[in-house]
């Protein structure tokens, strides 16, 4: 009988998935100093990119080396580069990468969508299909009574829409808007599953069956490749 991989294996599974995540928050707050400076009272992108490492508990230690990383010397000529493409059954992808050697990056992506039937498009290609969005995800399955207070306190700090569906409110904003309508919801105590900027699809393309499953293999492998920040797609996946 065959066994499973051993707890030893699987917790350096888990570290290695760990130390990537923890990599790219590290790249987001150093570029996110660049463009915008250190001091994330007056650098929304830092802020945000602050929020996000804390979340996946990261150390304040880290994330101050990652500060002082972006407002130091070395590693000036990290790029960041959005790729845009087609996967199978023609759903939109945008592939966000943070890169000091486009040429590597590049060549990863492009393999990476003819692996699995797909094409790397031009600049402009696959972007009009979607919008920079502010998204404040609430589960509120336990508690439906809280979407009317979401609602309503969501509306009141600027949010242009409030949509609930299956047990899960999700509140939109411009990137503007983002944080004064997410600090005003957890300053009432609500919750967020998730909050981030994000490029949201105008349509999305259903898929099932083989594609589905090839689809999913195309995002995955982006998702690990060590340049790629953040995959967007507009492909409606079953569960």
């Amino acid at each position: 009988m065959g066994r499973g991989p051993s707890i030893e294996g699987r917790k350096n599974a888990e570290d290695a998935k760990r130390a990537k995540v923890f990599t790219k928050f590290i790249r987001e707050i150093t570029l996110a100093v660049r463009s915008g400076g250190g001091d994330p009272a007056s650098n929304p992108r830092l802020r945000l990119a602050i929020d996000k490492a804390l979340h996946a508990n990261m150390t304040k230690d880290t994330i101050e080396r990652a500060i002082k990383r972006g407002t130091g010397e070395g590693g000036a000529a990290t790029e960041e580069i959005r790729y845009e493409g087609y996967g199978p059954g023609g759903v939109a992808i945008l592939v966000d990468c943070m890169t000091d050697n486009p040429t590597r990056t590049v060549a990863e992506v492009r393999h990476a969508f003819t692996k699995h039937g797909g094409n790397l498009g031009t600049s402009g290609s696959v972007a009009f299909q979607f919008t920079e969005t502010g998204e404040i995800i609430f589960d509120i399955r336990s508690q439906p009574e809280l979407e009317e207070k979401i609602l309503e306190l969501a509306l009141d700090a600027g949010a242009d829409d409030v949509q609930t569906e299956d047990g899960f409110t999700d509140v939109l904003t411009t990137p503007a808007n983002f944080e004064a309508v997410k600090n005003k919801l957890e300053s009432a105590g609500l919750k967020a599953i998730e909050a981030d900027v994000v490029m949201r699809p105008s349509n999305r393309v259903a898929m099932e069956g083989e594609a589905a499953e090839t689809l999913k293999e195309l995002l995955d492998w982006l998702e690990e490749l060590d340049d790629v920040q953040d995959v967007h797609h507009n492909a409606d996946l079953p569960a």
